[in-house]
């Protein structure tokens, strides 16, 4: 088929996590029986005979590899920047639909709006597939989404710019967020598409990653004050974020907290030139209309589990 026929690309970045890829595509194989799906997977230099193992399982998902890894926001932007479909899905490696047949619930969604240019999925954390998945959520406009779970449409991809690739992970969501906003995009939630994401959130502190994890994420907010926020209002979010982080954290005995403090703190100003030649601040009516959109959806917990 030509891949200008294609409504759907779903994408999937995956580095050496074969398991949780084997899982996710096993269960959403079944979406390529419509004809107009596409399933792409792009390995990121894994070790673990990912690459192999795919093309020769899933014949007929596409599968590109990197034989170093370029990072996730490299594989992400080439998968989007590279398709001719009308939308593309983003999925983790270790998410899954719960909802069966997702994709013209998409569509609809897509087709009310045509302003709307990205769709944020309710999303369930846990291990195991929620019991309850009932929702009386309603759709909604959102300021943001979740990397696990969205589909973009692909003219509002265009523009906008990439993901920043020197964010290296955590907050190239919101950046492309504040993007849409800028140029009139809306970000809806939509509820009726329950997506599994299949991670422990409570064991994550115990992870050896923790504190790069944390860092990261502390760096990558303070990047997004200093790209997009009024210039007046940034020292004091700065200073909120450090405070919370002592009260929080640090001066509750975790010193993983203070390192990522100060390694983050050390990024953001080598980063002070790629700040600079991106920003793209709000005016005070753009930051204040920004404000009062509903906040972005991460976690959806059930009545009943």
């Amino acid at each position: 088929m030509d891949l200008n026929q294609y409504n759907f690309s779903i994408h999937i970045t995956t580095k050496n996590r074969y398991k949780d890829l084997i899982f996710t595509l096993n269960k959403i194989n079944y979406l390529l029986d419509r004809g107009d799906v596409e399933v792409i997977v792009f390995d990121d230099g894994s070790t673990d005979g990912t690459f192999e193992k795919v093309e020769k399982k899933f014949p007929l998902i596409k599968i590109h590899r990197n034989e170093f890894s370029k990072g996730y926001l490299y594989c992400r932007n080439k998968m989007l920047n590279e398709t001719k479909a009308k939308f593309a899905i983003s999925l983790d490696d270790d998410a899954h639909f719960i909802t069966h047949d997702p994709l013209n619930k998409i569509l609809k969604q897509f087709d009310e709006d045509k302003n709307c240019g990205l769709i944020a999925f309710r999303i369930f954390w846990g291990l195991e597939e929620p019991v309850e998945i009932i929702s009386n959520e309603v759709p909604q406009r959102v300021k943001g989404f979740v990397g696990c779970g969205h589909a973009w449409r692909m003219d509002a991809w265009r523009d906008i710019p990439d993901y920043p690739e020197w964010f290296e992970f955590y907050g190239e969501e919101n950046f492309s967020a504040m993007h849409l906003f800028k140029k009139s995009w809306n970000i809806y939630y939509l509820p009726e598409v329950l997506v599994n994401h299949r991670v422990n959130i409570k064991s994550r502190k115990q992870n050896a990653d923790y504190s790069i994890r944390l860092q990261r994420s502390l760096r990558s907010g303070w990047y997004l004050y200093f790209l997009f926020l009024p210039l007046k209002l940034i020292p004091r979010k700065m200073a909120y974020s450090v405070w919370m982080q002592l009260k929080l954290k640090v001066f509750k005995g975790d010193l993983k907290a203070l390192k990522a403090l100060f390694l983050a703190s050390f990024d953001l100003m080598i980063s002070i030139s790629k700040i600079i030649k991106n920003k793209d601040r709000f005016s005070d009516c753009e930051f204040l209309e920004f404000q009062k959109l509903g906040e972005t959806r991460i976690y959806w917990e059930p009545e009943k589990q």
